[in-house]
């Protein structure tokens, strides 16, 4: 795969555009779980019409959504794809051989967007969850302004395009802007109707930081709650099931999985729902189509239950999401 300069001129799908001035599609294709499956998945919402693709370093996926993007015929720079930047490689020194890395597995010469992970830092090495003797994870004092500090640097490579972060609070994205001079360009983050943070969204526009949805459908994944981390509150009614999802998923004669996305995408955020079913696929691509009338977003804004179902701050040996809604106390 080789670098262009161009970017979805051939796209016709919703797209939001990012501070740099890079389309980016409303919808995307989540890669993460899976491994053996995300050649196929990638295929398929390739040949579905996405052109949003997603995954990091740490899935171990990267090299099959390379395969799967090769299998599709559709060229590089119509295919609008982000990984990230895991956290034992958070020491400035490790942040541009850790792209370097992730290029190599997706067989191309740069990515759209690069974002950081969290904004722990473990210890630097192979290992990517480095737990000690006592069972606890072995940390790195380096901090995450001076690891953006170094990711702003990649910019000028052209090894990507643009750079965010994931699954920081609001005081760790101030930091970011005082000590950066680069704003992300996105904040990826959990964001779903039972975890709306309408305070914390109304924050990332007045930034210009486009923020976009992981986990869009909330608990509907079985991994919140199998994981060792997992909260009780996982094991509430699913998203989907929700009465008030159910009725104007009637209404619109649509599925409450696409009621849900088309809610991100219209409050003007993207979306990237993961599937590895071809129906599921195309059934998730078409909620980009669906235009939610003031009463149903009213209906939706009450289902907010400040339910935060990703949080690994136990096993992560860090204090995520401080100050944020559904944050461990």
């Amino acid at each position: 795969m080789s670098t262009a300069t161009g970017g979805l001129s051939l796209y016709k799908g919703k797209t939001h555009t990012l501070n740099t001035g890079q389309r980016i599609p409303a919808i995307g294709l989540g890669t993460f779980q899976d491994p053996d499956e995300q050649e196929a998945s990638v295929y398929t919402a390739l040949k579905c019409g996405y052109r949003h693709i997603d995954t990091a370093h740490n899935y171990g996926t990267e090299n099959k959504v390379a395969n799967g993007i090769k299998r599709s015929g559709i060229s590089r720079q119509e295919v609008f794809l982000t990984t990230k930047l895991w956290c034992n490689a958070h020491h400035p020194d490790d942040v541009e051989p850790a792209l370097d890395e992730s290029l190599r597995d997706l067989d191309t010469d740069y990515v759209d967007l690069y974002l950081m992970h969290y904004p722990c830092s473990f210890k630097r090495g192979p290992d990517l969850l480095p737990f000690g003797p006592d069972g606890k994870m072995i940390t790195e004092p380096t901090h995450f302004a001076d690891t953006w500090k170094a990711m702003e640097k990649l910019l000028g490579t052209g090894k990507t395009r643009a750079i965010g972060v994931s699954n920081f609070s609001k005081l760790e994205l101030e930091q970011i802007l005082r000590h950066g001079t680069v704003v992300p360009a996105v904040h990826q983050t959990e964001l779903h109707p039972y975890l709306q943070q309408k305070d914390f969204v109304d924050w990332h526009a007045e930034n210009d930081i486009r923020i976009i949805q992981f986990s869009p459908c909330g608990n509907l994944n079985q991994f919140y709650r199998d994981v060792g981390w997992a909260k009780d509150i996982a094991k509430m009614t699913r998203l989907i099931d929700h009465p008030t999802l159910l009725k104007v998923a009637q209404k619109h004669d649509r599925s409450p999985v696409q009621i849900a996305l088309a809610w991100g995408i219209q409050s003007g955020r993207c979306v990237i729902p993961k599937s590895t079913i071809e129906w599921q696929i195309r059934e998730n691509l078409e909620a980009e189509k669906i235009t939610l009338d003031e009463e149903d977003m009213e209906a939706i804004a009450t289902m907010d239950q400040k339910a935060r179902f990703n949080d690994p701050s136990s096993d992560f040996g860090y204090k995520l999401y401080v100050g944020l809604d559904g944050a461990a106390p």
